[in-house]
């Protein structure tokens, strides 16, 4: 659960500076929202910031997202997620 811990605390800390909402493991209905800003993170554009990054970072990145992704579906089975199904 280090992974999805620590991505959920990144998120939070930009939603803070940005007085955006701030997410739980707690609720479902946070879950999902986290399983959508992972999906959205895992879109070939934003992963790879549109091809500026360089591929070792893309790489770590993508390996990352994928364990925070795994971490958040083992915790709540019922959460959608597109990207990390189809890597699409």
């Amino acid at each position: 659960m280090k992974d999805l811990i620590q991505y959920v605390a990144q998120k939070n800390k930009w939603n803070a500076i940005f007085k955006g909402v701030q997410y739980s493991l707690n609720s479902p209905a946070d879950r999902q929202a986290i399983a959508d800003c992972l999906d959205c993170d895992l879109s070939p554009e934003n992963l790879t910031c549109d091809g500026e990054l360089p591929r070792a970072q893309v790489i770590t990145r993508k390996r990352m997202l994928d364990k925070a992704a795994e971490q958040l579906i083992a915790l709540d089975p019922s959460v959608k997620m597109y990207e990390f199904y189809t890597g699409e």
